[in-house]
């Protein structure tokens, strides 16, 4: 098969390598890639949200299967572009990617179907959205911006000024441009994060294993959020008792919700989950693969990857596998994240294919140093995460032992990471 994934970061660096396990694959693309991936699939300069250009591409390859991995296009439908010109794809269509592209909706679907989530009040006035809060006087307060933002888009605003300010940057000066035309305000909820990854194709649902993001920029759960500084798989915090509550509770009858609104979703669907004092609460969907979960998720599965995603396209059944051994990514970003930073600085310690011993590289946001430099192929900074570094072991304190040592042989100016990954309570 000739696979093309769409993407260029860290979670599209690790889909990209599972695939190239399987012998089914004979050519793999990735548009557009990053200096990581070109070690393992062929990039092609399409922007990912180039929907004629992709499918241009597709149709001059005789592409047999694409894989959307990030949410933008996904939200602009991508997948329906594709799959009416007859490219199989896997990942949602547009209707069925509102699950995450609309926080408006996403909180609707859970009150309408009675799927546990955080109390909420939707705002299209950044005025009444305060005086709600302000109302309400319970802090912190958590504020979302309706459409897609990075992974930026929540401020969990701590006094009246921040919650101001928080509405200010994201209704009136538009920060995340349409997306904050409406925001969700919703209660904060305490209690231990996990994240499920599940394969549906709108019939049945396999939840893969857990995992747990860091999303705070600094050691001790401290700083602003990030897009994740790190992940654990599996989360310590998430017992059979709590998984068979969240299939029953949350997964099954989120996939029946979407039916029944006639959004049938096939793909990756991700639940971010809060286990509370009353039991487990939906915090966000996503409607693809998480980054940086993928990181440590996919390394752990044994099932075939090409098989697991064409049958999903197809509606087929598979029994998927899973490795006992845990996995640990911390990610590398560059000095500033999640703030401004610079781009275009030498990484060392990298061998040619942009991987160390002991460890598995996954590229976030690097490009290869073409100007030959060092007269061997090197890695150059091009991103806020830079590198997740990934490892496993029989445990987790083994995993993670594992990741901290490979992270010590890689370096670049202004090079931050947490030293904590894993081991707080409550990221």
């Amino acid at each position: 098969m000739k696979l093309l994934v769409i993407g260029s970061g860290g979670r599209e660096h690790a889909i990209v390598r599972k695939l190239k396990e399987s012998s089914k694959v004979e050519k793999l693309y990735c548009a557009p890639g990053n200096g990581g991936i070109a070690c393992d699939a062929e990039c092609v300069p399409i922007d990912a949200m180039d929907q004629e250009g992709m499918l241009a591409f597709a149709k001059e390859k005789s592409v047999d299967f694409v894989v959307v991995a990030p949410d933008d296009p996904l939200g602009a439908g991508m997948v329906d572009t594709l799959e009416v010109a007859g490219f199989p794809c896997f990942g949602p269509n547009a209707k069925a990617a509102e699950i995450e592209s609309s926080k408006v909706f996403s909180k609707g679907l859970m009150k309408k179907y009675g799927i546990p989530t955080a109390e909420y009040e939707v705002f299209t006035d950044a005025g009444d959205a305060l005086g709600y809060i302000r109302k309400q006087g319970k802090y912190p307060a958590v504020i979302k911006a309706d459409g897609l933002a990075l992974g930026k888009g929540v401020v969990i605003a701590q006094n009246e000024q921040e919650a101001a300010a928080a509405l200010h940057s994201i209704m009136e000066d538009k920060i995340f441009g349409a997306s904050g035309n409406q925001v969700v305000v919703e209660e904060f909820l305490t209690g231990p994060e996990v994240s499920v990854l599940a394969f549906t194709d709108g019939t049945a649902m396999e939840p893969m294993v857990s995992s747990k993001d860091h999303k705070r920029a600094y050691d001790g759960d401290k700083g602003p959020n990030t897009g994740g500084m790190g992940t654990i798989s599996p989360n310590p915090y998430y017992t059979e008792e709590i998984a068979r509550e969240c299939v029953e509770k949350i997964f099954l009858p989120t996939m029946r919700a979407m039916n029944a609104e006639g959004r049938k979703f096939k793909g990756c669907l991700y639940f971010g989950l809060m286990l509370t004092s009353d039991g487990p609460k939906v915090i966000e969907y996503n409607c693809r693969f998480g980054d940086p979960e993928t990181q440590v998720v996919l390394p752990r599965l044994k099932t075939d990857f090409v098989d697991i995603i064409t049958a999903v396209a197809e509606e087929r059944q598979l029994s998927i596998e899973w490795s006992e051994e845990a996995c640990a990514c911390v990610v590398m970003a560059s000095g500033g994240y999640p703030g401004s930073y610079p781009k275009g600085i030498e990484i060392h310690g990298l061998d040619e294919n942009g991987q160390v011993e002991g460890a598995v590289v996954y590229h976030a946001g690097t490009r290869l140093d073409h100007a030959g430099n060092s007269g061997k192929r090197s890695f150059l900074t091009n991103g806020g995460r830079v590198l997740g570094v990934t490892a496993q072991g029989k445990t987790l304190p083994e995993a993670l032992k594992n990741a901290y040592a490979a992270v010590e042989k890689i370096s670049f100016d202004g090079a931050m990471y947490r030293k904590d990954i894993g081991s707080v309570s409550n990221s």
